[in-house]
């Protein structure tokens, strides 16, 4: 969180202006440094004739104390870098050296002014009005000091104050001309400085909201075992699991598929081909991502099993199509048996392990809405004498023979449909088969070979109703008359033995 306002603070005006300062004050201390030279230079200018009135003397203490000045004001910068009392320093320095330099004839009225043009690098109006002020009232009191010599060496002045009035009057325009100048260049320096560093929060934000959505996509790769960067306006595809990310171009006019796909579809299962194809078809995906934020499919993989392939939307167009999709691909094997799992556990019934009521009605619907093959068949079973025993031996025996009875009708139907359990010791049938009765007689023949621990025994009534035999019927109407079948069968086993039943 530190670092985050720090980053913001550092983005401001106020940040810029405090860096500024920084960066001025260390230029400032290596002018300064630069100054030593003065001393040396002016002995040059004596030697070569400039500076007739000027000792050898003063140039030595102009560099002691250009030296000194230097010293104390690296001190200040490394203990206030920032401040500007560190740059008040330098440039009032600078100004005391100047009225001591003309105060020994040493006259370079064009320095005058490079205090104030060097104020101008804070940015700061107070700096450079303090500057240009302290800078005017120096030039002011230098030329007091200095008027009764010059004017002693002028012939065109009357006294010392005709020299003072007329030099003072042109270092006041100059002064006046610098201010108008200098605020001008000031003005000019802040808005500019100001709107650079608008744009750049924006360019920060906008660089900002990018890494984040660069650093959502690296935790997406980590996610999932396949993720591409497909950007419609550039027609570029770029692989975020690989460490170079390169690019690659898509020739919308005659590629159909990404590189990624054509890879992955060496691995998709022989009979989901076409499907996965018509998919991933990157020339339609565009259209039917359209007003989505994704879309997604399911495959199987030779080799690993289930994968989930999506298409997700990261940027669009104000009309909602997708302008950059991100294409994943993620192993959901597991979870698609989990899903099975689930799904077997709900249309399965606990006790006989075979297919419940649930299931049956689910079936049903898909037989209403589509045609009935010749050879479909409907069964109806049902255990004999269960309450019988439910009350006499109890429920454990009860239990044995339905589950009795569902091993002896799995043993006959086998692979040839499906069976249910539809209630207590109710069971359906929906299988595929030419020859209805030798299943029926199957079933018996099974029932009489069956032995339990509680009973000996195990009797089912077997009804059926075949669609070949009655092709009008619908299967609503083939389980009716499957019931009605097995009903009749109950009846003649009770009748043969002699057993009477309870309406």
């Amino acid at each position: 969180m530190e670092e985050i306002n720090k980053d913001a603070q550092e983005t401001d005006y106020e940040g810029f202006m405090r860096r500024n300062r920084i960066r001025v004050n260390k230029y400032l201390n290596i002018v300064l440094c630069f100054f030593v030279i003065t001393g040396p230079a002016i002995a040059i200018g004596i030697k070569a004739g400039f500076f007739k009135d000027v000792s050898y003397s003063t140039c030595l203490w102009v560099s002691i104390v250009v030296a000194a000045v230097a010293v104390v004001h690296y001190l200040l910068r490394n203990k206030l870098p920032d401040s500007l009392i560190t740059g008040i320093y330098a440039l009032t320095a600078m100004d005391l050296l100047l009225v001591y330099m003309n105060a020994s004839d040493v006259n370079i009225y064009l320095t005058w002014f490079l205090v104030p043009l060097m104020s101008l690098l804070y940015c700061d109006r107070a700096i450079y009005f303090y500057s240009l002020a302290l800078n005017y009232l120096s030039m002011i009191a230098v030329t007091w000091f200095t008027a009764p010599h010059y004017a002693s060496l002028r012939g065109d002045y009357d006294s010392a104050l005709t020299y003072f009035t007329d030099v003072a009057g042109g270092f006041t325009i100059e002064n006046v001309i610098m201010l108008a100048a200098g605020y001008m260049i000031l003005k000019l320096m802040s808005d500019y400085f100001g709107e650079l560093l608008r744009q750049s929060d924006v360019i920060g934000e906008s660089e900002s909201l990018m890494r984040e959505k660069m650093d959502i996509l690296d935790s997406m790769a980590e996610i999932y075992d396949n993720v591409n960067l497909i950007d419609f306006v550039n027609n570029t595809e770029m692989s975020l699991r690989d460490s170079e990310q390169k690019k690659h171009g898509i020739d919308m006019n005659s590629q159909t598929h990404t590189l990624m796909n054509q890879r992955l579809k060496n691995q998709v299962m022989p009979d989901q081909m076409e499907e996965f194809l018509t998919f991933t078809n990157i020339k339609t995906v565009r259209a039917r991502l359209s007003h989505k934020k994704l879309i997604s499919a399911d495959f199987i993989d030779v080799v690993s099993g289930w994968f989930r392939a999506q298409y997700i939307t990261v940027d669009s167009t104000l009309d909602g199509i997708p302008n950059i999709v991100i294409y994943t691909t993620r192993n959901v094997d597991e979870e698609k048996r989990r899903e099975e799992h689930l799904i077997r556990i709900s249309l399965t019934d606990e006790m006989t392990r075979l297919f419940n009521r649930r299931c049956y009605d689910e079936d049903l619907k898909e037989y209403r809405n589509g045609e009935l093959a010749d050879d479909l068949v409907l069964f109806s079973i049902d255990v004999n004498g269960l309450k019988k025993v439910n009350d006499t031996k109890g429920h454990a025996a009860g239990d044995e023979l339905i589950k009795g009875a569902a091993d002896c009708l799995a043993l006959s139907f086998g692979s040839k449909g499906k069976v249910y359990r539809t209630g207590g010791d109710e069971f359906m049938a929906v299988i595929h088969t030419d020859d209805p009765e030798s299943i029926r007689s199957s079933i018996k023949s099974k029932s009489d070979e069956w032995h339990g621990i509680y009973n000996d025994e195990i009797a089912m009534s077997v009804g059926y109703a075949a669609h070949r035999s009655k092709p009008e019927l619908s299967v609503d109407d083939l389980e009716h008359m499957a019931d009605a079948d097995m009903y009749n069968e109950k009846e003649k086993y009770y009748k043969e033995k002699g057993i009477e039943r309870r309406r």
